[in-house]
């Protein structure tokens, strides 16, 4: 940050130690729609625009200083190009003018460079002179001690304000730090990333330029450096964040709009839970980066309405898809579809094949997953709805083969109480030895004083037998499940997720009256700004008038004025004209009595 000495406004400073910028380049720069990336597939800044568009964002004027160092034989040169709306508006150019002065590095000294003639190079010093922040050559010529040989020096000024009148970027909360206000900026998770220190980018970046720079490159080079106000920003790599690491390759399809022809190229996705997930806050998303430089930043593709996906982040490097003009997002191409297709359904594997390790209730199965979203018309059935369709085809089958044998009302146990009878048949898997089986009346498992005999017949067709009892007539209960048992669970899991769905309902509901409320306030507001609006119009319409009424009083003032001088100017003619006619008069009597 800097101070314009001319009107005390704060600047945005931005500077390298790179290779710089000739005269040509810097005109390059400056000029609308060129870049020499243009043929260029795949570069990030093939449109030209990047520069130009990026500083009129922050503020209505830039001026730029550049020194290159000598190439090729040629001398080193020095650059100073001045892009300033406030010049063109004030100005009332039509065509976008942009000064910009020469300089090449002589024996002992810089000297002026003329492209077209001395008359041009002083009024392009002249213009600079008055519409940038410098007050005279000397000055301009200064802010080239702060570079070496080389490098380039760009100063933004008259930086835009918010609609309270102050400016958008924000230097005071950290002296560190250059953060925006507005809607990108939440008080909220600002206090929730002292609070987790892991989620701290997620709950930052949007706000924070120093937050954002850390994580910008997935990869540093050696000896790169970024400093902002003076302090370096750390790199970041989010994979630091993560705990129960895990990592995917994924193999785009070539398809008819594929960016890259490299049929090998593959990303490998890191993703975990954040290692804040057990305090369930809503963190998640992909940070996706495009030949080292991230483009989406926790890139959100889950958006389920309960806790679903929460505390689940990644990071992958996509060369395969191409970035927007805005270096914000990816083009919508058939390849971007297919790999937010697969980079949510790893989301949703990973989520409800780990969730129940961080305290979220357990999610269905895979294979479940897997079959109820492969159709749409599918209703998955539950196992003890299954059990109990399996017992009552069990049932049924056992009374048809009892036949001429109906079975009897009761059996009498230890006690000699009577027990209602219950008929079940009993799976293959329900036995620990399928083979014949018998049971002496020193069993504990069964109270009966027979000695019973389970009878099966073969390892196919194990539930299509009955069983009977000594006497072949009387079923023995030994399934470990009865149907009531079945029943019960069923009846448990019904109530079980009735209350479930009863707090999701709730939730959904407090959600919805927060929101309503959110919109009641809003409309409030803009109800308030509407009719502040309103209120300034109607101030700005009397203010018109007041300054009409003015104008015309002074403009019938100055008329009256004007006929006045008028009057007064042909009152002295006369009486010039009066007195040179009697001096003449006054002489001729003169000679006359001389005579």
């Amino acid at each position: 940050m800097l101070t314009n000495k001319k009107d005390g406004n704060r600047m945005l400073l931005i500077e390298d130690n790179g290779g710089g910028m000739d005269p040509d380049k810097m005109r390059q720069c400056m000029s609308l729609g060129y870049s020499l990336k243009s043929k260029v597939a795949d570069a990030i800044g093939q449109y030209g625009n990047g520069f130009k568009t990026s500083t009129m964002r922050l503020g209505a004027d830039v001026i730029v200083f550049s020194r290159c160092s000598p190439k090729d034989g040629t001398r080193p040169t020095q650059t100073i190009g001045l892009l300033s709306y406030t010049f063109l508006r004030c100005t009332g150019k039509e065509d976008i003018v942009v000064p910009m002065l020469d300089y090449e590095k002589g024996v002992r000294e810089w000297k002026n460079i003329i492209r077209s003639s001395l008359g041009d190079w002083e009024k392009n010093m002249e213009a600079m002179v008055q519409w940038s922040p410098f007050s005279s050559e000397t000055e301009l010529l200064k802010q080239f001690d702060h570079m070496k040989d080389q490098g380039t020096r760009i100063i933004i000024y008259n930086l835009w304000e918010d609609d309270q009148g102050q400016l958008e970027l924000d230097f005071e909360t950290d002296k560190n730090d250059i953060q925006i206000r507005g809607v990108n900026r939440d008080e909220k998770n600002i206090q929730m990333a002292n609070k987790f220190p892991n989620s701290k980018h997620f709950l930052t970046y949007r706000h924070s330029l120093r937050s954002y720079a850390s994580i910008l490159y997935l990869r540093i080079p050696p000896g790169f450096r970024m400093i902002l106000r003076g302090k370096d920003v750390e790199h970041h790599n989010i994979v630091n964040d993560m705990m129960m690491i895990t990592e995917v390759t994924y193999r785009p399809q070539p398809g008819a709009d594929v960016v890259s022809k490299d049929t090998n190229i593959v990303a490998v996705v890191t993703m975990g839970f954040v290692k804040d997930a057990k305090s369930h806050i809503d963190v998640q998303g992909y940070n996706v980066y495009h030949k080292n430089r991230l483009i989406k930043p926790f890139w959100r593709l889950w958006n389920s309405t309960g806790s679903d996906g929460r505390g689940v982040i990644g990071v992958l490097e996509a060369n395969f898809v191409e970035p927007a003009h805005d270096k914000q997002g990816f083009e919508r191409t058939i390849v971007l579809s297919r790999l937010e297709s697969r980079l949510l359904q790893m989301q949703k594997t990973y989520w409800r094949t780990h969730c129940h390790k961080i305290g979220y209730a357990p999610r269905i199965s895979n294979s479940s997953l897997h079959d109820s979203e492969a159709s749409p018309d599918y209703t998955p059935e539950t196992s003890s709805r299954r059990k109990k369709a399996s017992n009552k085809s069990a049932l049924n089958k056992n009374q048809k083969v009892a036949g001429s044998r109906p079975p009897m009302p009761a059996v009498n146990g230890i006690g000699g109480e009577s027990k209602p009878l219950k008929t079940e048949n009993i799976h293959e898997d329900d036995l620990q030895d399928p083979v014949n089986t018998s049971y002496t009346k020193s069993s504990p498992h069964y109270g009966y004083g027979n000695t019973m005999q389970i009878v099966t017949q073969s390892h196919s067709h194990p539930s299509n037998l009955p069983i009977f009892g000594e006497n072949g007539s009387v079923p023995i209960n030994y399934s470990t499940l009865d149907l009531d048992q079945l029943e019960e669970e069923n009846r448990q899991l019904k109530e079980k997720l009735k209350r479930k769905e009863d707090a999701i309902l709730g939730d959904l509901l407090h959600e919805l009256e927060n929101e309503r409320a959110r919109c009641k306030a809003l409309e409030a507001q803009l109800e308030e700004v509407k009719e502040k609006c309103e209120a300034l119009n109607k101030e700005q319409e009397s203010i018109i008038d007041v300054f009409a009424e003015e104008r015309e009083r002074r403009d019938k003032e100055e008329e009256t004025l004007r006929k006045k001088l008028k009057e007064t100017t042909t009152t002295i003619q006369d009486l010039v004209d009066r007195v040179k006619q009697l001096e003449l008069e006054k002489m001729r009597n003169h000679n006359w009595n001389t005579a």
